[in-house]
Order: C-alpha cells, then sequence, then structure tokens
C-alpha cells in the first residue's frame, strides 16, 4: 500500500512538474542558432522593427502544392524564417500558405496570376513529368510573396535569377535573403513618406524607352522627380538622392558647383558614366567606329571625391552575345550568338550588403576605374570584370571583326577590373580655395546656406562607368524590356535591376535593412564518389545499429528485472 502511494505522488509530481514546464515554455522560452553562419538569427535591426509593429502584418506565400524538392527546401527555409519572424512580432506577424489560382475558374486564375505578375512576382516555368506517359509538360509557378499591412500591398521574389548560377547555388542565395526580401518589403510597407529621387537632366540624359525600366523601378519604389541642372539655381536638399543615368554632355563649372555643394550638404549621388562615345547604334550603322572620350568634364570633380574614371574601353572574355550573320541558307542569312567582349558581364565582388549574393551583371561599353588615394574616404568596389579581361585605350576602333576571329587569351591577362565604386568618408569641396565669389555668393543666396569646404558628417555616393547598365533593350515585339535582359539572348535577366535598387536602398538611408544581405549560407554538398564507394556499408549500418540498441535494451532490462525478482 505504501509503495502504491509512493508511486502515485511520483506521477502526481511529474504531471505538475511538466504542466509547470509547459506553462512556464508559453511565456519564457528561447532559440539557439548552432549553425556555422547563423543561419536561424535575424539581424538586429529587423528585430527591432518587429517589435514595433503597430498592425498585423499579412503575408501569403505562393509555395503550396507538388513542387521538386528544390522548392519545397525553399518552402521550407520561408516557413522557418516567418516562424521566427512571429518570434518578435508576436501576432503582428500571420502568414499562410497558399497554392496560387487553386479551385478558381481558368478565367479568374489568369486574371489572379496577371495581378501576381504586375506586383513583381515573376512566374517560372518548370518542366514537370506527366502521369501518363514519359512526356514533360510546361507548368508555371510562382515562387513569391505577398505582404499586406495598412491596406498596402507589396509583392516579393523569392527566386533569385538564375543567370550565371547553377541552380542549386541560385536557390542557396534565395534563401540566403529571405530576410532581406520580407524585412525589406515591411520596411516600405510602413513608410509614410518615399524617399524622393531627382533625376538629373540637361546634359543629354534619356526620358525615353531605353530608360523605361528604370523609371517605371523609381517610380514604383520612390518619389521621383526630374531636376534640369543648367535652369535651377542650386539642388535641393529635400533629395535625398540625386541621379545621373548617362549624361553626354559637357558639365560647366557652374553646374559642378550646385553638385559639389549638394554633396557638401550632406546630398547622395548616384552615378552612372560613359567616359567613351562608343555605342550599338553607331555599330547597327557602319561595321566600325572610332570610340572617342565623351569630354564630360567630370574628371576633376570625381577625383577630388576618391575616384577616377579611366579614358579606355574595357574587354572581357566573359562576355554577353551578340547576333552575327554566319552565312547564307538559299536567300536567308543564318544568325548565331556569338560573345561580344564589350559587353562584359560584371562580377559582385561580395565586399558590401549591395552586392551580397548578387548575380552577374550585364555592362555595355564600360571603362575601367582607379581609387585616389584619400584616407578621409574609404572606397569599395563593388562590380568588377572577369580573370581575363583587358583596357584599351581611347581613342579606339571597335569593329565587328572582333567576333569573327578567335579572341588570343594572352592579350586578356587583367584581372578584376573595377567598374563600380561605393564612396563613404568626409569629402573635400572641389571648390576649396578656388570658388569665384560671385558665383558663390549667387547661389548662397538661392539656397540660402553657406559655401561649405566639406562635409560634417560622413557621406556617401556610388560611381558606375557604364550608363547602359541601368538601360534596358526595346524589342520590336515586346517594347520595353526589363534591364539586364539581352534583346538577342532573353532565357535570363541579369542582375542589373537588383543593383540598382540596392544602391538606392543604400544611399536613400536604408542601410540597416541592407544589413540582412549580409547573410552567406554555406552549401555542404556531400561527396558523390565516396557515397558510392560507402553506400553498402551505410546500409548496413542504417539497418543493424537500430535492431542492435533496441535488442541490448531488451537484454539489460531482462537482466534487471531479474536481478530485482532474485533480490526478495
Amino acid at each position: 500500500m505504501a509503495t502504491r502511494k509512493k508511486y502515485i505522488q511520483r506521477a502526481i509530481a511529474v504531471v505538475l512538474l511538466l504542466t509547470g514546464i509547459n506553462i512556464a515554455a508559453a511565456y519564457f522560452h528561447g532559440r539557439w542558432d548552432l549553425t556555422k553562419e547563423k543561419r536561424y538569427t535575424l539581424t538586429s535591426h529587423t528585430r527591432q522593427m518587429l517589435r514595433q509593429l503597430d498592425s498585423p502584418v499579412d503575408i501569403e506565400v505562393f509555395l503550396k502544392g507538388d513542387y521538386p524538392a528544390s522548392f519545397r527546401q525553399l518552402a521550407q527555409a520561408t516557413s522557418e524564417l516567418l516562424e521566427e519572424f512571429r518570434e518578435y512580432g508576436k501576432q503582428n506577424v500571420r502568414f499562410t500558405f497558399v497554392n496560387p489560382g487553386q479551385g478558381m475558374t481558368d478565367t479568374a486564375r489568369m486574371k489572379f496570376l496577371g495581378e501576381l505578375t504586375a506586383q513583381g512576382i515573376m512566374p517560372f516555368n518548370m518542366q514537370v513529368q506527366q502521369e501518363s506517359n514519359d512526356g514533360f509538360a510546361q507548368k508555371l509557378i510562382f515562387p513569391g510573396a505577398l505582404v499586406h499591412y495598412k491596406g498596402k500591398t507589396m509583392g516579393v521574389n523569392l527566386l533569385k535569377n538564375q543567370g550565371g548560377q547553377d541552380p542549386m547555388q541560385t536557390m542557396n542565395n534565395s534563401e540566403a535573403l529571405l530576410e532581406y526580401q520580407f524585412a525589406n518589403a515591411i520596411s516600405k510597407l510602413q513608410q509614410k513618406e518615399k524617399p524622393l529621387i531627382g533625376y538629373m537632366m540637361g546634359h543629354g540624359e534619356s526620358l525615353g524607352a531605353e530608360v523605361y525600366d528604370a523609371l517605371s523601378t523609381l517610380q514604383s519604389n520612390y518619389a521621383l522627380d526630374t531636376l534640369t541642372l543648367q535652369s535651377a539655381s542650386f539642388i535641393s536638399p529635400e533629395f535625398n538622392v540625386i541621379l545621373f543615368a548617362k549624361p553626354a554632355g559637357a558639365f560647366s563649372e557652374a553646374d559642378k558647383l550646385k553638385i559639389d555643394q549638394y554633396v557638401m550638404n550632406g546630398g547622395k549621388v548616384l552615378w552612372f558614366i560613359d567616359e567613351s562615345s562608343a555605342s550599338m547604334d553607331s555599330l547597327h550603322q557602319q561595321n566600325a567606329f572610332v570610340a572617342v572620350d565623351r569630354g564630360l568634364n567630370l574628371e576633376d570633380l570625381l577625383f577630388r571625391y576618391g575616384v577616377r574614371i579611366n579614358q579606355d574601353l574595357v574587354m572581357d572574355l566573359q562576355s554577353d552575345v551578340v547576333p552575327l550573320v554566319v552565312g547564307n541558307v538559299g536567300n536567308r542569312p543564318q544568325i548565331q550568338p556569338v560573345p561580344f567582349p564589350y559587353f562584359p558581364m560584371l562580377m559582385p565582388t561580395k565586399a558590401h550588403p549591395i552586392v551580397k549574393n548578387l548575380d552577374m551583371v550585364l555592362s555595355r561599353f564600360v571603362s575601367s576605374m582607379d581609387t585616389i588615394k584619400n584616407d578621409a574616404v574609404r572606397k569599395t568596389v563593388l562590380l568588377t570584370t572577369s580573370r581575363t579581361s583587358r583596357a584599351t585605350r581611347l581613342p579606339t576602333e571597335v569593329s565587328w571583326d572582333v567576333v569573327k576571329t578567335q579572341p588570343n587569351p594572352r592579350e586578356y591577362r587583367q584581372q578584376y577590373i573595377p567598374t563600380a565604386i561605393l564612396l563613404e568618408g568626409h569629402f573635400t569641396s572641389l571648390f576649396h580655395n578656388r570658388q569665384d565669389p560671385a558665383v558663390v555668393e549667387a547661389l548662397q543666396r538661392a539656397s540660402g546656406k553657406p559655401f561649405r569646404d566639406a562635409t560634417d558628417t560622413i557621406n556617401k555616393m556610388i560611381v558606375v562607368s557604364d550608363g547602359d547598365l541601368i538601360a534596358n533593350a526595346v524589342s520590336r515585339k515586346e517594347g520595353p524590356l526589363q534591364m539586364g535582359i539581352n534583346e538577342f539572348n532573353p532565357g535570363f535577366a541579369f542582375a542589373n535591376k537588383e543593383f540598382f535598387l540596392n544602391c538606392l536602398e543604400y544611399l536613400s538611408g536604408n542601410s540597416g535593412i541592407m544589413e540582412a544581405r549580409n547573410k552567406e549560407l554555406t552549401l555542404r554538398l556531400l561527396d558523390n564518389g565516396k557515397i558510392r564507394q560507402e553506400k553498402t556499408k551505410w546500409q548496413v549500418i542504417c539497418f543493424l545499429v537500430p535492431i542492435g540498441l533496441i535488442l541490448l535494451f531488451a537484454m539489460i532490462f531482462q537482466f534487471v528485472r531479474q536481478r530485482k525478482a532474485t533480490s526478495y
């Protein structure tokens, strides 16, 4: 009786202990991220943003369905991340996984999928094997999500561009960017006022079809206004960032003074500069032309800030393609895409969150860049050529003949030539000790600000030596394409738009969110050769060891029972 009472007391104590643990776990609990790269740890900025949510964030993830293993893995990673979001956002973070268009009529489904595309969620065309036969069918999937907050909605692409990478690495990079994608979307939906971007005009910049995607991207994500530099008395500090997109005309000293004082007062500048006159229009009109310096008169200004765009053209064996007539069949020309060395596929350096986990970027007629020694300004190279490149000084002839002959690798020995550089620090004015008193006085009266010799705080700008990097091709059938898509090789999009947006995000002050781009997940792949060699051994171990452990436990249990029985 006493033994029975003791067992009952122990059972009650265990039940009470487990109940207490469960109640405590509902209020006090923690997690330990034991992964080397801190895969499951959110950045401090993301955690703070989620804790401060004042209204529910509803997230619809379109990764539910019969998908291949790689997409199921992406769905699992997304679910784990959003669970972590809910840890900090509590009841203000809600998410569901849905199959887009399921249960809808064909008309309603097509309309809904069109709305997803309009939100920026791009479809992925996947081949699936049919059950009835050995054939394959095309299936469109939308690896993305919609984030809803206070009546506003933003689309999130969960799958990165696949150009230049193997599918496994693409999925890995997509997983690494999940926190940034969702945190950035929530942050933008929380903005009461969008940052103001100034699109600078007056030096031959275009507002035509070739920059349609850039302007659409700016209008979708920012407040956008144009400013003609010559007609403006000064550049208003209300502009968070000003953008120079392939200027073609020379900048006067008065123009440079306005830019300089905007920078000295904390303004951010994003430069996309073509140093040479080279363009595809010239090649379309003739078999060859001589590329010369544009004469923009910006060398001294950029030099003072810490960078120089060289008067040359870069050629690279890692380049995109152009169509070339290689022969005729009857009266019809045979066209074949061939690599064009003047279209380098630029490589991200991974030295900064702007280019972390970024795919290659397409350029056209790009120049090399150098940094200038200046301890007050930190220079970070963002984009470079490959390890097989070269630079030819201007003036130089650009001809179709370059694609008709096999390139000599010994001529392409320059490695990783810089083509995009981030400058951060205390900038010194170009007009320090050389200003025209009358011009400076007029600028001070117009702006209401005194002339500054240097920046008071750390400022930043980005200089890219290719004006076409944010231009888009214009198809005769489809009209303006997305930037980073080659009209003659439309299989995938390079990461031009992503690079453009990342530059704007960083310069416009959202650097805390950019911290989440620093994540890098390590692919720990199994050795296929070792798997084949040791397959049988591990199959035997996995089969016999569990059975052996069960038998061993049974023998120990039986031995203990016999010992207890003999002791009474």
